[in-house]
């Protein structure tokens, strides 16, 4: 009888390189993503696929795979039923509305308000149709104005929507290039803004702010094998989450300063404490928030005679993982 296998799918694109490297942090093995869109993993229970993060969240909700990694704005966008289980804390974008600097709006409100005053028709040119036709219905200049109307969404294949005084045109990319001439406004992906200030553009709304999540399909999680397997996978990965945020140290520390180095430094939460081979020695070993050395540090060379920094790759929070899992 074959092993059962956990049907695992990462992005491929602009959170494919992240993601690459936070399972090397968890220690699973991953080759082969250069040549085949079927790579290997180190796990032998785990069966992988690369696909686009557009796609991930709709094959995840169907079921075609059981669990996968993308962003929040693709989950928005596809509307799709999955679990978010795990937060990667990586691939932190911003959606964002932007406009011509010559236009004078502070909002998307004030835009389409006065235009439809005038009697135009407001064009948005945008990748992300779902998400950007829930935004404008739901402001309460549209409510007033269209009641639930839908906006007219254009693609080259098909065309939705009654409202033609919205146009949501489907962008292929490019899309900071666009406006005054094609459209009045866009929605885009941003990181810095430094690409809207080289189109003359500015923001002027934040729709959706996005990382790259670990998804799981619901009937996957019910399943007593999957789930624990997905388990396992989110507790490798929140490992090394929390490992980039931390640091391992040691101390050794006279007796007598023992009880005053302990007393100053609440960052050194439940310290484990052991006392060395010579006589009035001791050894203090915990973990402590990577900001946090330099505020310590002023009293550790008082009170200290030797530290150890590492930085951990991985830091396994098992009771919190544990109860986070009764929650599942």
């Amino acid at each position: 009888m074959p092993l059962p296998k956990l049907k695992l799918t990462l992005p491929k694109g602009s959170l494919e390189k992240a993601t690459y490297e936070i399972f090397q942090r968890a220690f699973y093995k991953i080759s082969g993503q250069d040549r085949t869109y079927r790579p290997f993993i180190s796990d032998p229970e785990i069966e992988l696929r690369i696909l686009r993060p557009q796609e991930i969240p709709v094959y995840v909700a169907d079921g075609i795979q059981d669990v996968g990694v993308t962003g929040v704005d693709w989950i928005t966008e596809t509307g799709a039923k999955v679990r978010k289980i795990l937060n990667l804390e990586y691939g932190k974008v911003k959606i964002v509305a932007a406009i011509p600097k010559t236009y004078q709006y502070r909002t998307i409100d004030e835009l389409v308000a006065d235009f439809w005053k005038r009697g135009r028709t407001v064009r948005i040119s945008a990748e992300y149709l779902n998400l950007v036709a829930n935004y404008v219905k739901s402001r309460p200049v549209y409510l007033k104005r269209f009641g639930k109307k839908e906006p007219l969404i254009v693609t080259p294949w098909w065309r939705r929507g009654e409202n033609a005084q919205v146009a949501i045109y489907l962008s292929f990319g490019a899309t900071e290039a666009k406006p005054p001439e094609i459209a009045d406004m866009i929605v885009d992906v941003t990181e810095t803004g430094s690409t809207l200030e080289q189109n003359n553009l500015r923001q002027i709304e934040t729709i959706v702010e996005s990382t790259a999540y670990l998804i799981a399909n619901e009937k996957a999680l019910k399943d007593p094998w999957k789930r624990e397997k997905i388990f396992d996978l989110m507790a490798m990965l929140k490992g090394a989450v929390d490992g980039r945020k931390l640091l391992h140290i040691y101390v050794n520390v006279r007796a007598k300063n023992l009880p005053r180095l302990l007393r100053e430094l609440p960052a050194l939460k439940r310290p484990t404490i052991s006392e060395l081979s010579e006589k009035g020695w001791y050894a203090v070993n915990t973990v402590i928030g990577k900001g946090e050395l330099l505020k310590i540090l002023p009293t550790l060379r008082r009170l200290a005679q030797g530290l150890v920094v590492h930085e951990p790759r991985q830091v396994l929070s098992l009771e919190e993982i544990m109860e986070e899992n009764g929650e599942l």
